[in-house]
């Protein structure tokens, strides 16, 4: 048996997620640990014909200094893009620092959905993409001056996600990027309706009003082509707001898709 090692390469690895020593495909490993905000670490290869023995230790775990943006590269899993688009259909915000150097994601919620931010974090931190540190409730100030408890949070700063602003953002007005339904996966789905579904009567509505009516009907068609959900543009009766209202014919359907990831506390939005 031929064995071929390779010793000193460098690999980015977020602290807490050192795999243990397992017979596993080389590409899998790279695909699921990223370049985060990082430590350094060696990885130490050994090829077993078709797969890989891979031992990483950390070269240096005093590190402290932060990996910049624009040394932060993909690939990204489909399940955190597919948390991005799903929350950017929302509530979230992808903001292009000012210095150039990368975009980084936004995430805010009223304090009293802490549970599902709480939730959307850890799903963050957990692979590494921002602070560990829970989000308190903070105020803002909101319309007639009128104080508001939210919470937020946002992730590091990426190179990598500049396109992901590029095709959601023009001249910083946010819009449905035409290739949506490359993006919009069940898992996108459910997270659009946590962060921007209500329940009326047996049907749900998705609150759009900040997208255009052409923004909506391309979600309404991606919608039907992607999962065969049947579903109409209503006009929210102020001038050029509209929302999106899922048929109580799909519900049945729609339940079945986004069922395995709505969190309990939002499973109220998607009830018979």
């Amino acid at each position: 048996m031929k064995i071929t090692i390779m010793t000193n390469t460098l690999l980015l690895l977020c602290p807490g997620i050192v795999p243990l020593v397992s017979n596993i495909n080389l590409y899998d490993i790279v695909i699921s640990i990223y370049s985060l905000k990082c430590l350094v670490f060696e990885l130490l290869i050994l090829s077993f014909s078709s797969s890989y023995l891979v031992l990483i230790m950390p070269l240096n775990t005093t590190v402290k200094n932060r990996i910049k943006g624009i040394e932060r590269i993909g690939p990204h899993s489909k399940d955190i893009v597919s948390i991005i688009f799903g929350s950017l259909l929302g509530d979230a915000h992808a903001e292009k620092r000012k210095n150039g150097n990368g975009t980084r994601i936004t995430f805010f919620q009223e304090a009293t959905h802490v549970k599902y931010l709480s939730w959307m974090h850890n799903q963050f931190a957990i692979a590494g993409y921002c602070n560990p540190v829970i989000p308190k409730i903070g105020q803002r100030l909101g319309k007639n001056n009128k104080v508001r408890q939210i919470v937020r949070f946002a992730t590091w700063t990426y190179d990598s996600f500049n396109w992901i602003h590029e095709i959601w953002y023009v001249n910083d007005v946010k819009v449905v990027p035409q290739s949506i339904g490359n993006y919009l996966t069940p898992l996108a789905l459910a997270i659009w309706i946590m962060d921007d579904g209500s329940k009326v009567s047996k049907g749900l509505k998705l609150c759009t009003n900040s997208y255009s009516y052409s923004d909506c009907l391309l979600l309404v068609q991606v919608l039907h082509s992607n999962f065969g959900l049947k579903a109409t543009i209503q006009s929210t009766g102020a001038s050029s707001q509209y929302i999106i209202y899922i048929w109580k014919e799909s519900m049945d359907k729609l339940r079945n898709i986004v069922d395995p990831f709505i969190i309990p506390e939002m499973k109220y939005k998607i009830l018979p």
